[in-house]
């Protein structure tokens, strides 16, 4: 059984959007599925792993074309946002606006068309079973949905996020044209595709009012988590957080607990440690400023993905934080996994009925509080601290094997494979 799957994001190109399909092309074909992998031979990538090549099995065949991205047009900008980093890409400005407005559902749209020609003649001469795409960015569902409307191939559209509803596309401003013709688009995609793959239950309601057939697979954690030795932790009570930190995850409530605990004890103030690794909002450090804790806090940038595995196994607590917006409940991020298999304390800002707070109850691997819950977090803070200074901070997480890649791309060759029985 072979399976072309059409991503922008592959090796080398870093941060969470390449991890899902990369771990699913490392196992596929212990199951007898042969991957195909479609991308970018240019790709425009704010963050870069070249760590991440390591990992791609020499035996696939990946295809590559060129890409016109009219964003590189504005090389400054492109200049600009590599040093702030991706969670600042979205400023809700002119070029905010443009994007928005104008490169509808993304400005990879001008890939689909060169695609399709290019795929096309690779489908005419090479027998193909199951199309897969992968968004964002959602041009790549478009490409799959031409060559699915061209050819008797069977398709699944994996929504690795949303896609009209995507909780920054409100930084772009959309007039109501570009509103309805992003949400033509998907429903075009949901409802032709013949299965949509996604990463939580919450979503896979949502998409089943226009899709015929939804499945679940999250994202997962690897043997790379566990291959790392047991390593000594912080001496300082540290709490890390691990990834793409945007505005709308920026913790306030955390910043206004921190500062009263170490206003009323100064031995807490010696002991804190705040880390930040990956890229942080701007509006995070101000927050962090405004709360007198940047003595407090280290930002250590953009790492690789192995050094981030390193921080998270050796921190005292893991901080993960849902982006307060609407319609959070289904936002269940990929560092999460990882998280459960780094087996520390997981603290946790986000709706408290959530998919996020489900597992975090069935895996005994923390607890998620309300954005404006600040007495129970301040409480769960200072029992996490005297826990720590007892030097017994360490937690039984329990049902997270089900998560690791190998035990998930299991389930998606059985969804494959349901495909063509």
């Amino acid at each position: 059984m072979k399976v072309l799957i059409i991503t922008y994001y592959w090796p080398p190109a870093g941060g969470s959007g390449v991890q899902r399909w990369l771990k699913f092309v490392k196992y596929l074909q212990e199951f007898g599925i042969e991957p195909v992998v479609y991308t970018v031979d240019n790709g425009s990538y704010l963050k870069e792993d070249t760590s991440l090549l390591k990992e791609v099995p020499q035996n696939i065949a990946i295809l590559r074309q060129p890409i016109w991205d009219p964003t590189c047009l504005l090389f400054w900008k492109k200049k600009k946002q590599q040093e702030q980093g991706i969670s600042n890409v979205s400023a809700g400005g002119l070029l905010s606006f443009i994007r928005g407005n104008f490169f509808i559902p993304d400005p990879k749209v001008f890939w689909i068309q060169p695609s399709v020609n290019y795929l096309q003649k690779y489908i005419d001469k090479n027998h193909v079973d199951v199309l897969i795409s992968t968004g964002p960015p959602h041009s790549m569902h478009l490409i799959a949905q031409k060559l699915h409307q061209k050819n008797n191939v069977k398709w699944l559209a994996d929504f690795r996020d949303p896609w009209s509803d995507l909780y920054y596309n409100k930084e772009f401003k959309q007039l109501l044209f570009a509103q309805n013709r992003n949400k033509k688009l998907e429903t075009l995609v949901l409802k032709s595709a013949d299965c949509i793959l996604t990463v939580s239950s919450s979503l896979k309601e949502v998409f089943l009012e226009s899709a015929k057939r939804v499945e679940v697979i999250s994202n997962g954690f690897d043997d790379e988590v566990s291959a790392i030795p047991e390593i000594r932790l912080d001496g300082m009570f540290s709490i890390s957080y691990i990834g793409l930190l945007p505005k709308q995850s920026n913790p306030i409530i955390l910043f206004k607990v921190l500062k009263e605990l170490c206003d009323e004890s100064i031995e807490f103030r010696k002991n804190l440690q705040l880390n930040f690794v990956g890229d942080i909002s701007e509006e995070v450090k101000t927050a962090i400023k405004a709360n007198d804790l940047e003595l407090n806090t280290v930002f250590l940038g953009y790492v690789s993905h192995k050094r981030a595995i390193l921080f998270q196994k050796c921190s005292q607590v893991l901080l993960l934080l849902i982006p307060n917006v609407e319609n959070n409940k289904g936002i269940v991020t990929g560092k999460l996994f990882e998280y459960l298999a780094a087996k520390r304390p997981i603290l946790a800002l986000g709706p408290v009925d959530g998919d996020l707070a489900t597992i975090l109850e069935e895996t005994n691997a923390g607890e998620v509080f309300a954005f404006d819950d600040h007495e129970k977090l301040k409480l769960e803070i200072k029992r996490l601290y005297r826990v720590y200074k007892e030097k017994t901070l360490f937690i039984a997480s329990s049902n997270i094997e089900k998560y690791h890649r190998k035990e998930l791309t299991k389930k998606l060759v059985f969804v494959l494979k349901s495909l063509i029985s």
